[in-house]
């Protein structure tokens, strides 16, 4: 073979290999480009799709937004019965009057002063080396919330209650659940401005 056809040979080869590795780059190209669609499309649909909370209203109109971030706030003290677990929580208005000595000091609590009873059923500790009930399940968040001119006929608290279910990870109000739901079992501590649990020492 002739000098010039055995060049004309390498560089038809080195050709086709460049334009197979062309064709590999473009199909990488493409392989990252639609990975990266699918990854967006996931992520938009769980953002469209999961529940906003913070949405829901009870039938009275109280917002569970108005109480956004409810889980950090402080705690206030605790509670169970024989099947449910609760923990207490309140905003930083409603943590800055008991403080001040609200309502042992006569006081009632400002307006804007909020509270959250979280609750969970609960079982046995399968780790701990003693007997000892832990949170199993979130249930629910009863609410309160102090407007004294909203809420004028229950003592100035407005009450809501927001269902939790654990298998469909979602909230919702709870039917029952008017703005006085809870007046009449917390009247008994009226004198504490309707408040049964005190800011427990710590």
């Amino acid at each position: 073979m002739s000098e010039r056809g055995t060049k004309s040979l390498v560089q038809g080869r080195q050709e086709q290999k460049r334009e197979t590795r062309s064709a590999v780059e473009r199909i990488a190209g493409f392989t990252i480009v639609a990975a990266a669609v699918a990854a967006l499309a996931v992520l938009v649909a769980t953002h469209v799709y999961a529940q906003d909370k913070y949405l829901l209203q009870s039938p009275s109109g109280i917002a569970f937004s108005d109480f956004r971030g409810y889980e950090d706030w402080a705690v206030v003290s605790a509670a169970r019965t024989d099947q449910i677990l609760k923990v207490i929580v309140a905003n930083p208005t409603m943590i800055k009057a008991y403080k001040a000595g609200i309502p042992g000091n006569g006081q009632p609590f400002p307006d804007g002063s909020m509270i959250v009873k979280l609750q969970w059923t609960q079982k046995k500790s399968t780790e701990a080396p003693f007997v000892v009930d832990v949170p199993d399940i979130f249930s629910q968040a009863f609410v309160m919330e102090k407007d004294s001119k909203r809420f004028a006929a229950s003592g100035g608290w407005g009450y809501a209650v927001f269902n939790y279910d654990a298998p469909s990870d979602k909230f919702s109000a709870d039917a029952k659940s008017f703005s006085n739901c809870g007046y009449a079992c917390h009247t008994p501590v009226k004198a504490k401005d309707y408040i049964f649990h005190p800011y427990q020492k710590r």
